[in-house]
């Protein structure tokens, strides 16, 4: 497998000591060392440094497992985690932030939303399925941009085909102008005008295919130059047959729920048909640049290199793994419960699921599981399960402090967020640190008196001490706009101590 290929997303960090992008593969590994990982999940999470070192050390392993002699590689097994801590804390940012700077496949799956075998819901197989989807589609992209050049200089070859035919049968079958002329007459040279409409070209000396290669060049330069992109040209493309329509009278459900991914299967079994459409030459250059690359791109070697960095660098981002936790042996509507667990069971612990792909070995994908866990505990979990989980961290509450410093210090903090979004209508957006100070309160208070949603609390505050401001914006003749404790108390105070108001706004 390409390990080069496999460093695609790091180069996603903004890092100033990071390798430039023709690094090497162990360039690249050398700088992701754990210190250098908790460094760049600094630039995106506040606090948390206790999950921020576990996770590094665990992505950091992945690697040192690949350097291992091949007889003992696959006997390690990865060190997957539990992160415990309420909602709004940081789980789901860290799992996201570690994949992208491993440049692994990664998946999100609701541990509430599978049932066990036997009941309606997803199967848990279908978790790893969709982590062989994103890995398809990672390698893909990779190998797209790869041939993205070569795909771009084919479809203006075909363009220019199209807006100039090799002959006047093709001109008539094509719509478009091309070489025509009288019986018995010489053909005349058509150029397609800047406006569109074809114009005859001048007299000129030498034969009929160096004309002919002049008119291409001219269109040539009014391609590049952008001065045909409304000429319509007809060209062919395919249409996927309406599968969803086809599964209702069968009892399928097309939402996507169905093992194996059944409708994708019968999609490619069915005839493919072809339409002739008109389309302008901005859409056909699209259309015709993707054609380009489904033909360039080898889907054997995609599929191939998915697979392998699906079973060494894949990574599952379990949520609400507490929720299928509980007192066992119970009954009622959460009978199933238990048995999710037991599903979960094979596949953390290594085993070979089937995908359309291929089958897929799951002994070495890393699984990060999180929870809340304010009603069970990890101890009401099967033990088989949580021996599958040696690791443990527990995230801390966010308060006030912590809310400081989300709304100024991260890379993509909210307020340099809706900076940007006033930005763009030509107004200024400030905010003194008074003002910073008072939306933390608010933001930590209402966490205190209602349901504790942790940094996200700070969105709803921020979205309805702007709205009025969002709202007027484009009519506001003064758009220099400043954000202090007093405009903060003036616009949110009376709705924090107006139960029935915060309760439906905040």
């Amino acid at each position: 497998m390409s390990r080069e290929t496999s460093t695609t997303d790091r180069k996603l960090s903004h890092a100033s000591d990071r390798p430039g992008p023709d690094a090497t593969w162990e360039e690249w590994d050398a700088w992701l060392t754990p210190r250098q990982i908790v460094s760049e999940l600094d630039g995106h999470i506040i606090g948390q440094a206790n999950a921020k070192k576990a996770v590094a050390i665990a992505l950091r392993n992945r690697w040192r497992r690949q350097r291992v002699d091949a007889d003992l590689r696959n006997e390690i097994t990865p060190s997957n985690l539990i992160l415990i801590g309420p909602t709004g804390v940081g789980k789901t940012e860290i799992a996201r932030r570690l994949s992208r700077l491993a440049g692994a496949p990664f998946v999100k799956v609701e541990a509430s939303k599978f049932t066990e075998v036997g009941y309606v819901g997803r199967d848990v197989e279908s978790m790893i399925r969709d982590l062989v989807d994103n890995a398809i589609n990672m390698v893909r992209a990779e190998r797209e941009d790869e041939m993205q050049e070569v795909a771009e200089q084919r479809a203006e070859e075909r363009l220019l085909d199209l807006l100039f035919p090799a002959d006047d049968q093709a001109a008539k079958s094509a719509g478009t102008t091309g070489l025509g002329g009288d019986e018995g007459q010489a053909p005349s040279v058509f150029v397609a005008g800047p406006s569109g409409v074809a114009r005859a070209g001048d007299e000129e000396s030498g034969s009929l295919d160096e004309r002919r290669e002049r008119t291409r060049e001219k269109l040539r330069g009014l391609l590049k130059d952008g001065k045909l992109e409304d000429r319509e040209v007809e060209i062919e493309v395919s249409q996927t047959p309406n599968i969803d329509g086809m599964m209702i009278p069968m009892g399928g459900d097309p939402s996507g729920g169905m093992d194996f991914n059944f409708t994708e299967m019968l999609q490619d079994m069915l005839p493919k048909k072809t339409k002739r459409r008109q389309v302008t030459v901005a859409d056909a250059r699209r259309i015709l640049i993707q054609d380009e690359l489904d033909k360039l791109v080898d889907m054997d070697a995609v599929v191939n290199e998915a697979l392998d960095r699906t079973e060494d660098l894949g990574m599952v981002f379990l949520d609400e793994i507490d929720k299928v936790a509980g007192e066992r042996g119970g009954a009622g509507p959460d009978v199933s419960r238990e048995g999710v667990q037991r599903d979960l069971l094979p596949i953390v612990e290594g085993s070979t699921v089937n995908t359309k792909y291929g089958l897929v070995r799951t002994d070495h994908i890393l699984f990060i599981a999180a929870g809340a866990f304010h009603v069970a505990k990890p101890s009401d979990l099967i033990p088989e399960l949580q021996g599958r989980f040696p690791i443990r961290v527990e995230l801390e509450s966010l308060g006030e402090k912590e809310f400081v410093r989300i709304l100024k210090e991260p890379r993509s903090a909210l307020l340099t967020q809706y900076r940007a979004l006033v930005e763009t209508e030509g107004g200024s957006l400030s905010f003194d640190d008074e003002g910073v100070r008072e939306i933390a309160r608010i933001a930590a208070e209402l966490n205190e008196r209602m349901e504790n949603i942790g940094a996200r609390r700070l969105q709803t505050v921020m979205t309805t001490l702007l709205e009025d401001v969002l709202y007027e914006l484009p009519e506001l003749e003064q758009k220099d706009i400043v954000i202090d404790g007093d405009y903060v108390r003036a616009n949110l105070n009376e709705i924090v101590h107006d139960e029935d108001l915060r309760k439906y706004i905040l």
